[in-house]
């Protein structure tokens, strides 16, 4: 497996879309803050990042962290409701659920692959599992989401990925995690759990044929994931694995993974191993009633996040939070729309494409630039609005004979060389947009 090629497909999608729909989707309380990542960078530590934890799908952890945030709320709001009512809310509101309507907001997004998260750290099993929960056997739902949600999908063209917790799962114990050492030491080593787990992946796979295993937080020591991901190989030849089953063992090339994982983090190395940027649309995967306006990336963050991520060899796999019911806020679904939108036009840009050295630079009137190679262009990807109807490029030094194009413009640009750059004259001024992007042919 260390020696199999990464999947063109998978390098050349560039755009995700990771799907939270959890139980604490009901609740939809958490603090609203930075990443976790970002807080235990802080004084309070990893501490603080966990009983102040902003991600909603934490809810059931944060509930048992004396003083937190969310047992506060909780206890203010609901008493002493368990868990396990939100869980038998959620699963009941499965009727209404329209996955069409879901498939065809990923597909205008622009997205090429859907990851759905079919098991979180509750234990919630979002299909009707031959292999039932020992503890909790009612928490899983009669109506088969991942199926209908993998068939909507790929029948607009889109590749189907599944998420599973293999690390977690608070219906065999573990909280409250309230460190990283806890977090550890919360992931089921028992014989009963790793064949519990081993047989849910083997069931994802067998009925339906994922293109991506995304495995989180990590996965029992006993389990054989050489002979996991050969039955996946074998069922599925252009699938792909995360590292997350041991993010250590990867990290030491001693377990096979086919990219990597930051999450809330855009600082993948174009020169290292494939990666994959996953995040909130906010601050939160899960739905967060909390969340307002302010609190998630404006729609020019947002296509410059994914033209960054893309110049520099990697994927963005963008979270959306579905309510309790299953409707994705309107926050969020705008936000892919106008993504869509951009990517109508400027998709050439990003699919298909491969990182240029360098991958960035600057105009002359200082908007920042990502470069990408494609299909036999170079395209010069500008981060914002000029100043004028012409632009200098320092670092780009076209052949005499080159064509310079706008993307969506039909006719070629006037340019000529400027110092040891291009100056390139548009038709107009352009009207304020995240970003336009120049293809010159050849590549320079």
């Amino acid at each position: 497996m260390d020696k199999r090629s990464l999947p063109a497909w998978f390098d050349d999608a560039k755009f995700g879309i990771f799907v939270h729909w959890t139980a604490a989707a009901v609740p939809a309380f958490a603090p609203v803050a930075d990443s976790p990542f970002d807080q235990a960078a802080g004084s309070g530590g990893w501490e603080q990042a966990f009983r102040e934890n902003p991600y909603v799908e934490w809810y059931q952890n944060s509930l048992a962290i004396d003083g937190s945030p969310a047992q506060e709320h909780h206890r203010a709001t609901y008493g002493d409701l368990p868990y396990d009512a939100f869980v038998e809310q959620f699963l009941a509101g499965h009727d209404g659920w329209e996955p069409e309507v879901w498939a065809d907001l990923f597909a205008a997004a622009g997205a090429r692959y859907v990851v759905l998260v079919t098991k979180h750290h509750d234990g919630v099993l979002l299909w009707p599992s031959a292999h039932p929960n020992p503890h909790k056997p009612a928490w899983q739902s009669r109506r088969d989401i991942v199926g209908e949600l993998a068939a909507a999908v790929r029948a607009r063209g889109m590749r189907f990925g599944t998420y599973y917790s293999g690390g977690l799962d608070w219906t065999f114990g573990g909280t409250p995690i309230t460190d990283l050492p806890s977090m550890m030491r919360a992931i089921p080593q028992g014989d009963e759990y790793v064949e519990y787990a081993e047989a849910h992946w083997r069931e994802l796979i067998d009925r339906y044929d994922p293109s991506v295993l995304w495995n989180d937080i990590g996965y029992p020591q006993a389990a054989d994931l050489d002979a996991l991901f050969g039955e996946f190989y074998e069922r599925v030849p252009d699938g792909v694995v995360n590292n997350r089953f041991d993010v250590m063992g990867v990290a030491s090339g001693q377990v096979h993974a086919d990219f990597v994982t930051p999450e809330y983090s855009t600082k993948g190395d174009p020169a290292g191993p494939k990666w994959e940027s996953c995040r909130g649309i906010g601050t939160s995967f899960g739905f967060n009633r909390l969340e307002g306006e302010e609190h998630h990336l404006g729609i020019d963050e947002l296509v410059r996040m994914l033209v960054d991520v893309t110049a520099r060899g990697g994927n963005l796999l963008l979270n959306v939070g579905p309510t309790g019911a299953g409707k994705v806020p309107w926050l969020q679904a705008q936000r892919l729309l106008a993504v869509g939108w951009w990517l109508r036009v400027n998709g050439p840009a990003i699919y298909g494409t491969r990182p240029w050295d360098p991958t960035d630079g600057t105009t002359a009137d200082g908007l920042d630039v990502r470069f990408t190679v494609g299909d036999g262009a170079l395209h010069a990807i500008v981060m914002g609005q000029p100043s004028s109807a012409s632009l200098v490029l320092p670092v780009v030094a076209p052949a005499e004979g080159s064509t310079v194009e706008l993307l969506g413009h039909d006719a070629p640009l006037r340019w000529e060389r400027d110092g040891d750059g291009v100056r390139v004259h548009l038709p107009e001024q352009p009207a304020p947009a995240p970003a336009l992007t120049l293809r010159f042919i050849p590549t320079p």
